[in-house]
């Protein structure tokens, strides 16, 4: 199997976290884990295994040093 990286969920871009797993509740174990993390979370079902991908909005940007001119 060799799934995407990343992935288009509904035009919001989701990162793969790797692994591929065996059935829908280790996914799903795996995806709670993720969301107490604040990450946004799906499982996608592909060649009989389930993928888990995630992604996490910065919620703040710091920037330091002057702006450029």
């Amino acid at each position: 199997m060799n799934p995407p990286i990343a992935r288009f969920i509904d035009g919001e871009k989701f990162m793969w976290d790797g692994e591929v797993y065996d059935t829908h509740e280790a996914a799903e174990a795996k995806k709670k884990e993720y969301e107490a993390a604040q990450f946004e979370t799906d499982i996608v079902e592909a060649e009989g295994g389930y993928l888990v991908y995630n992604r996490r909005v910065a919620k703040e940007v710091v920037v330091e040093g002057a702006p450029p001119v």
